[in-house]
């Protein structure tokens, strides 16, 4: 579901209103402008410069006909690494709305430094004095950022004003609509219009989160696997392939009462029993910590059946 998200992010902003007087297209000039500026910063973003290096990198073998084992050999990339980066068309696929929607250090000083601002005082290092003495944790740099469109007319974008971020989208569709609250499930009603193809994934997904709470996989599972491979969404037949390769054991899980939880719970409990020693007892001493925990009324067998000393204590 996130990588769906992730692909239709463009989608998650709601649309500028069509300018209908100067006052109005003088607004969206403004806010195309303050658009631009955002998308600079986040092309001069590190990690984005390194997805699409990544990206072209990838993409170029590949369209050589190099296989996709070969190329992560070379790159030294993991083969999820190279596939993730070869089923993405373009970079920004992979770029956009990852970091989108985060909360800043300046987010309680904004109010005072737009404050200062409209009173005249635009020297970044008098507002770094006067916020740091109120508490501010962040460097000069961060704030110079921040007032930057101000010096060129424009006004920096407030986390208010920001599209929802890929992880928030994501969570929405996969929470239980009772959970969300009235304004989050107004604005995934807005985003799952503006595309279609995101809302016929998100009813894909309701529809097998249904099934699987409901216990109907043995009746629902075949048809609605049929559905998916109709519908050609890509991120859903990537998820149906996976379950074919072990059917069986997912029409039971989605249609059998029993769980393997009892299981794996007892190999946690192992599991911390044996971390508990640090690797200072043997195989003797361990069968005993886990005999006694399991069945605490159970008590030590004789002192000759014991472990040794140098099995720890």
């Amino acid at each position: 579901m996130e990588r769906c998200v992730t692909r239709h992010s463009t989608q998650l902003r709601e649309p500028a209103q069509v300018p209908t007087t100067e006052e109005s297209a003088a607004a969206l000039a403004e806010l195309e402008t303050i658009t631009a500026v955002a998308k600079t910063n986040r092309a001069a973003h590190h990690c984005a410069d390194r997805t699409r290096e990544r990206h072209r990198a990838v993409h170029d073998p590949l369209t050589q006909g190099m296989p996709q084992r070969e190329i992560g050999r070379r790159l030294g990339l993991a083969r999820n690494t190279v596939r993730k980066f070869a089923r993405a068309a373009t970079a920004e696929e992979l770029t956009t709305g990852k970091w989108q929607g985060r909360t800043s250090v300046l987010d309680d000083d904004k109010p005072h430094l737009h404050q200062r601002w409209q009173e005249g005082c635009t020297t970044a290092k008098t507002l770094f004095d006067e916020i740091k003495a109120a508490g501010y944790t962040g460097g000069l740099t961060v704030l110079r950022d921040y007032l930057r469109p101000l010096r060129s007319g424009t006004q920096p974008q407030d986390r208010s004003t920001l599209p929802p971020s890929v992880r928030d989208v994501t969570s929405w569709i996969t929470r239980h609509p009772d959970s969300l609250t009235s304004d989050e499930t107004l604005k995934l009603k807005g985003i799952l219009t503006r595309c279609p193809q995101l809302d016929a994934t998100a009813d894909h997904v309701r529809t097998f989160a249904e099934m699987m709470t409901a216990r109907t996989g043995r009746t629902q599972l075949a048809s609605w696997i049929d559905q998916v491979k109709a519908a050609g969404l890509p991120e859903l037949v990537s998820f149906v392939n996976g379950i074919g390769s072990d059917l069986g054991a997912v029409v039971a899980g989605l249609s059998l009462p029993f769980s393997s939880g009892a299981v794996e719970g007892q190999v946690n409990r192992i599991k911390t029993l044996k971390r508990q020693m640090f690797g200072r007892a043997g195989l003797d001493l361990l069968r005993k910590r886990v005999l006694l925990a399991a069945c605490p009324g159970v008590r030590p067998g004789p002192a000759s059946d014991r472990p040794s000393a140098q099995h720890g204590k």
